[in-house]
């Protein structure tokens, strides 16, 4: 009865004891009452609640970040490291078990007395046991194992959930930047044909003896230096098509298109409580469970200066045959005890340990605090970003539309003879670089709500889970929607670029 007192009395202590060491409490870091530029900070409702296919209503891009989060080979590896996470946790709690383990051995000897030949002794021997061993958590320095290991657990899960919002965001940036290039692509080639126009124009003019050979080598020249930009954009594209395909997981490619960039509507959510970032961006998160970690290390450090308690037992048997001993008319042998082992003197190495986890305690605080700061100032510069690249865009539209104007007025004056060539020239020269960067204002107008939902932590109530689930067929189908042009895109309808296009190839002389 007595072994089993000592093991009723020993797990009743492991069960009403403290762990040692410090418990966690969570750093204090200073929340601002609402994000610097928004107008609406105190609405709790957040552009972060929805999830990424809520975002991007693009059928294109909606399968490319699809095929991105099967086949992204970052997220493949964030997925291999929350699974080694996973495991070492598992394989830290197994202290919590006694450790079971068998022992077997067989020997043959012999004794031989030289002063009487013959009267040597054989002695043959086989032995079977089980053995068992089971640490006693009395300090609690087991349990601060496993909670550290949880923490690294739980943190590999946040790093693995930032690795899918990154995919998602990058995905979707490069789709619009590679848009925005289709688009700057169309404005050159749009550029040429009106320089060619224009230099047919001189030409024809020149030939009549009306216009000076210098009007014809300008107009040939602003021809050339529209033809140069079109490698560039190019080379443009083909660059950002071979790095979405190292996101898709695939060998550089050709990357469909879907709907124009002006066409691509995004939502205007507020960005939400700023209390609520420290609940929903993964970094903050991740690095708060390191926090957690190396606070449970400073325990298991604390632990390692108190003695272990542990049981250790044994049960087998042993025979001169081993057919006996496997039949099991055997010698029994068992033995159970209690054992006691603890440092005395290891030369510092115990309290340099100790010091140490303090140091990574202290270190895990700081980078908590510093990455809650800094995505406080992300989500404010995005904040300002996506509220003023509005006012950016509508500035472009406004400079490329009287400049449009300013363009169709120099040809009709030019061929009135009220205006000489370099008139025309100058009007066209400052017209198509206009467009360039109206078409880089949408594009920033758009990546400014993807870069706000990536500093918000978007999509944060998917967990891992970040595939929308297949819909049900529908019985009966839509009617289709209007045609849409060679490309699938919808007719253009934008009063900035695309409707001046008719306006200046009105007024372009033939």
């Amino acid at each position: 009865m007595k072994p089993i007192r000592l093991v009723a009395c020993l797990t009743l202590a492991f069960h009403v004891s403290c762990a040692i060491g410090p418990n966690y409490k969570k750093p204090v870091v200073e929340v601002p009452e609402v994000y610097r530029g928004s107008l609406d900070s105190r609405e709790a409702k957040s552009l972060a609640d929805l999830a990424w296919w809520e975002i991007f209503q693009d059928p294109v891009l909606v399968e490319l970040i699809e095929t991105a989060l099967n086949n992204n080979l970052n997220l493949e590896m964030a997925v291999a490291r929350t699974e080694q996470a996973y495991r070492l946790s598992v394989a830290t709690n197994s202290a919590f078990y006694p450790q079971v383990g068998y022992q077997g051995s067989a020997g043959k000897a012999r004794s031989q007395n030289y002063n009487s030949p013959g009267s040597g002794v054989k002695y043959t021997s086989y032995m079977g046991a089980f053995n068992v061993a089971w640490e006693v958590d009395i300090w609690g320095r087991i349990r601060r194992s496993s909670e550290s290991a949880k923490a690294q657990l739980l943190a590999a899960e946040e790093f693995q959930r930032g690795v899918l919002l990154s995919v998602v965001s990058n995905v979707a940036t490069l789709y619009f930047a590679l848009l925005e290039l289709d688009r700057a692509h169309a404005i050159g080639v749009q550029a040429i044909e009106a320089f060619d126009e224009t230099l047919t124009l001189f030409t024809r003019k020149y030939e009549g003896g009306i216009a000076s050979r210098l009007e014809v080598t300008r107009a040939a020249a602003a021809e050339a230096q529209a033809s140069a930009w079109l490698p560039e954009i190019e080379i443009e594209i083909a660059k950002v098509e071979n790095t979405l395909s190292v996101l898709l997981g695939r060998p550089p490619g050709a990357i469909p298109r879907g709907v124009a960039l002006m066409h691509q509507e995004l939502p205007s959510l507020p960005a939400g409580l700023p209390s609520a970032l420290l609940e929903r961006r993964p970094d903050i998160r991740q690095a708060e469970e390191q926090v957690v970690s190396a606070n449970a290390e400073v325990g298991v450090a604390m632990g390692n200066f108190l003695p272990r308690i542990g049981l250790v037992s044994m049960w087998g048997g042993s025979s001169q045959d081993l057919s006996i001993l496997a039949s099991g008319g055997t010698t029994s042998i068992w033995s159970i005890a209690g054992e006691l082992s603890g440092p005395l003197f290891q030369g510092g190495f115990l309290y340099a340990q100790y010091k140490n986890q303090q140091a990574l305690w202290e270190e895990a605080k700081a980078n908590y605090e510093l990455t809650a700061l800094n995505a406080f100032s992300e989500v404010s510069t995005a904040i300002t970003d996506r509220r003023l690249r509005k006012d950016q865009r509508a500035a472009r539209e406004r400079e490329v539309k009287q400049l449009t104007e300013s363009v169709n007025l120099s040809l009709i004056r030019y061929n009135q003879g009220l205006a000489n060539y370099f008139e025309v020239l100058q009007a066209q020269q400052e017209l198509f670089p206009a467009e360039f960067d109206l078409s880089e204002a949408r594009l920033e107008e758009r990546l400014a709500v993807i870069r706000l939902y990536l500093a918000l932590g978007g999509g944060w109530q998917l967990g891992l889970n970040w595939l929308p689930e297949a819909e049900e067929p529908k019985e009966d189908p839509a009617p289709p929607s209007e045609p849409k042009g060679a490309e699938g895109n919808p007719p253009a309808d934008d009063p900035g670029t695309d409707s001046k296009k008719d306006e200046a190839s009105a007024s372009q002389p033939s």
